[in-house]
């Protein structure tokens, strides 16, 4: 079963065309689509071997640019948005599959959107995903590949949606584990999961090994190759996911399955665009309620919080969306007296680090002895250490962790 997210690039272009149609600029739309065709047209003419596969290919694109251009031309709402952004898995799979079929491969396209579904809570039906994929299965049993979307779906309602940010993995691991899988093979452009951030520090290599909880830690805090969402349904099931280079394919890369904790330290990710907010007040001191009502003005304004520390007198929280701040802080005023530092980043240590694993978090600590450190988040879980420094102290942290922990 092969999984596939768009061609690199579409996804950008259709956001694009769809943010001109809610400012009303059709020329502008319409534009960007005859550009996007034209980069087709270009792939077309190069993969193909036959004239009858590149007019196949042409037929199938041209009813996907189509379809985007009857779009623009009537009225826009959410529901063609997410139509529009449908079009780009739409066409790689639809592409793929006709080059499997000149190579003489038999593969069969299952489309995502007669099998995935999300519930009433925006959540994979795991059940309704499982039967209705199993009958498509089992109506092509003599295939060699099985081809089929990432990323986008069905809402309870029966309207496309998509399974939003790392939608392609998510998927993979859906169907991985529906399937009971032996193995999820998640292949991208790097080696698989690095120790660090190779933009930023040289000498960086992969992780071989990483369990669940770890590689949801790195996910979450700034390692782009991997999802958060993904590694849910492979952890449950207990399937190991595989991280592979295209370009590398003898590459070991990483594997990521429930394997016991080992005692080391694995890697160091980043999470930018970070704000700290300090909620200081007397009152705080001896009171209870006082954290309720903080949290509760988060989830109020919907917004989720990354990390937290608290004193006697005041708690510092920090939040990666920052779009309901200005609510947020005058709310906060009720409570106690507000300051908020911007440009922050999160820093984060992953692997074994139970409390009983003696020095880890002073090698992580000592290492960053010269940069200022916001705050500091250590025992909410066993697996990292998070600080928060200013954005200009980013890279510098980065490489000083790698010589400390590493080199």
């Amino acid at each position: 079963m092969v999984v596939l997210s768009a061609m690199s690039g579409t996804t950008n272009t259709l956001v694009e065309i769809t943010d001109y149609l809610y400012k009303g600029n059709i020329p502008g739309a319409q534009e960007t689509l005859n550009t996007l065709e034209m980069k087709y047209s270009g792939v077309i003419s190069e993969l193909y071997s036959t004239d009858t596969a590149r007019a196949r290919a042409t037929m199938l694109i041209g009813e996907s640019i189509g379809y985007i251009r009857a779009l623009i031309q009537g009225e826009f709402a959410v529901a063609e948005e997410r139509e529009i952004l449908a079009r780009g898995e739409l066409m790689s799979t639809a592409m793929m599959n006709e080059y499997l079929h000149e190579c003489g491969i038999r593969s069969v396209m299952l489309p995502a959107l007669d099998y995935m579904r999300t519930d009433s809570n925006g959540e994979p039906d795991m059940k309704y995903i499982a039967t209705r994929l199993g009958r498509l299965m089992d109506m092509n049993p003599d295939a060699d590949v099985y081809i089929t979307q990432g990323y986008i779906c069905r809402n309870a309602f029966g309207d496309i949606d998509n399974l939003k940010r790392g939608g392609s993995d998510y998927t993979a691991s859906i169907i991985g584990a529906v399937l009971n899988a032996e193995e999820i093979q998640i292949w991208t452009d790097i080696d698989g999961m690095h120790n660090n951030d190779p933009r930023y520090v040289e000498g960086t290599r992969p992780v071989s090994r990483l369990n669940f909880e770890e590689a949801a830690e790195l996910a979450y805090f700034g390692a782009k190759i991997l999802h958060p969402n993904c590694v849910l349904p492979a952890k449950l099931n207990n399937i190991p996911v595989r991280l592979l280079n295209t370009m590398q394919p003898e590459a070991t890369g990483t594997v990521i399955y429930n394997m016991p904790p080992d005692g080391s330290i694995k890697a160091v990710a980043a999470k930018d665009n970070i704000t700290a907010v300090k909620i200081k007040s007397g009152r705080m001191l001896l009171a209870y309620g006082f954290l309720h009502k903080v949290f509760e003005t988060f989830e109020n304004h919907r917004t989720s919080i990354d990390m937290i520390a608290t004193s006697e007198v005041g708690v510092t929280l920090t939040i990666d969306d920052d779009s309901r701040l200005a609510a947020i802080v005058d709310d906060l005023k009720h409570f106690g007296t507000v300051t908020v530092d911007r440009d922050m980043v999160i820093i984060c240590v992953v692997g074994d680090l139970e409390w009983h694993n003696r020095g880890f978090e002073s090698r992580a600590v000592a290492a960053l002895a010269d940069i200022p450190i916001r705050m500091i988040s250590y025992g909410g879980s066993n697996y990292n250490i998070s600080m928060v420094v200013h954005k200009d102290n980013k890279v510098e942290a980065l490489r000083r962790l790698s010589e400390k922990l590493f080199d």
